[in-house]
């Protein structure tokens, strides 16, 4: 890292110690929990942009993939909605699968005039043939207790295994789709990646019997005692007769939250070692000769599309760990937050800001723009509020400008990249070589 870079951490540093100090030390690591998380998903999207040069606009969808498998991993088991549909699911499943395997047997098989036909045969009679399993095991499922639950639960295991788990899922679901949709062409690709996440979502929206929809999944199990459970405790309840309840509540919040800061730096740590050794190595710059110049890398016998589809895998493998650390933190599995505004678009914002192509910049990205977008809806509110002094408390112009301020994160965002594209097109700290670590 440059020493330019060491001084935008240095800066960004203080002003989360000054966070604390000015706000509150809960607000301030609060904060640097998100930032963290924040950084990891820039660390996934700069393996697809800036090692390989892909447009990767379904990152929504990969950071959801993982939180539902935190909530499968974590959630217990429900064993009314299992006897009453788990079997139904189950063999919905597997003729699934069946059909899968059908028709790429028939596309290897058949004649090449027939495999258009049988294919389509295949795909209809395997779906209908489903429905009649699967539309009454749902039904079943969601009638179990539906205030409650109405789905089928989980396995019940402790929630950090998901952390590994969230990425191996969404590295899998990037390798089915990167089979198809990595042969397209730049533009076509981040369509068809916005689009994936889209179905995605609406997955887990809409299939109740899976993740409860719309009606979420609360109360998650947490690598760290949840804050009631250890206020109820024998030896909380003697410290807190000595110190007093808000001072002993506030401390057991702090320490609460330093647990959760040193697992997710842990991660951090951990994907962006990783990260630089991959991107030094003789793969990384293969991988930037590819983004570079791909006609004249195939020409050298490189396979880009096998390449392409590594970085692609990997980049979503890491959003998919961010993913599950997120629901890990929210303790719950919320569908309707899934908004590509927060999970793509800031996503791709802090890549640009940090710098593609150099894994320092993204995690320094991710932990400006995460600080500002948090920290502009008080600041807006504060500076209307200011501008607006000496007008009356009933003037439609002051009300109107105060109660607008929510959206001057908006705004900044917007200024944000517009300067940086205008002004540091490289971002803050750029790439050093183009062609040698």
């Amino acid at each position: 890292m440059t020493s330019r870079g060491a001084l935008y951490f240095a800066i960004m540093a203080v002003v989360l110690i000054g966070t604390g100090i000015f706000q509150s030390w809960n607000v301030a690591f609060g904060i640097l929990m998100m930032c963290m998380i924040s950084a990891i998903m820039a660390l996934g999207v700069n393996i697809q942009w800036g090692y390989g040069g892909l447009l990767n606009f379904g990152v929504m969808g990969f950071t959801a993939l993982g939180g539902l498998t935190a909530m499968l991993v974590s959630y217990p088991p429900v064993p009314e909605a299992w006897a009453a549909g788990g079997s139904g699911i189950m063999l919905s499943l597997l003729l699934l699968l069946a059909t899968v395997a059908a028709v790429m047997v028939a596309r290897r098989k058949v004649p090449a005039q027939y495999k258009t036909l049988t294919t389509v045969v295949l795909i209809i009679a395997g779906f209908f043939l489903i429905r009649v399993f699967y539309l009454p095991a749902v039904d079943r499922i969601e009638a179990v207790n539906p205030g409650e639950t109405g789905f089928l639960g989980g396995l019940g295991l402790p929630i950090i295994i998901s952390w590994v788990l969230g990425g191996l899922v969404a590295a899998g679901a990037a390798w089915l789709i990167g089979k198809v949709a990595l042969g397209l062409r730049a533009d076509y690709l981040a369509i068809a990646t916005l689009g994936i996440a889209e179905i995605i979502i609406a997955i887990l929206k809409y299939e109740d019997w899976l993740t409860r929809g719309v009606k979420n999944v609360t109360g998650l199990p947490r690598p760290a005692p949840p804050q009631t459970e250890v206020m109820l405790a024998h030896w909380f309840v003697s410290i807190n007769d000595f110190f007093g309840m808000d001072e002993t509540r506030a401390a057991i919040a702090l320490a609460l939250k330093v647990i959760y800061v040193v697992l997710f730096l842990i991660v951090l740590v951990t994907i962006f070692w990783f990260s630089e050794r991959a991107l030094k190595s003789p793969w990384g710059r293969m991988m930037r000769a590819i983004r570079d110049n791909r006609d004249a890398a195939a020409a050298m016998g490189k396979n880009v599309t096998h390449r392409h589809l590594q970085v692609f895998v990997l980049g979503c493998a890491v959003v998919g760990v961010a993913g599950a650390m997120l629901t890990t933190l929210d303790g719950q599995l919320t569908p309707t937050t899934y908004i590509p505004l927060r999970y793509t678009f800031l996503i791709w914002v802090m890549v640009i800001l940090g710098g593609s192509g150099n894994n320092w910049g993204a995690v320094l990205g991710g932990f400006i723009i995460w600080f500002v977008w948090v920290q502009s809806e008080p600041f807006g509110h504060w500076f209307m509020a200011n501008v607006t002094m000496a007008m009356s408390e009933d003037n439609w112009l002051r009300n109107h400008l105060i109660s607008g301020a929510v959206y001057m994160r908006y705004v900044l965002m917007g200024l944000i990249l517009l300067t940086v594209l205008r002004f540091a097109p490289s971002g803050l700290i750029p790439e050093r070589s183009k062609h040698s670590s």
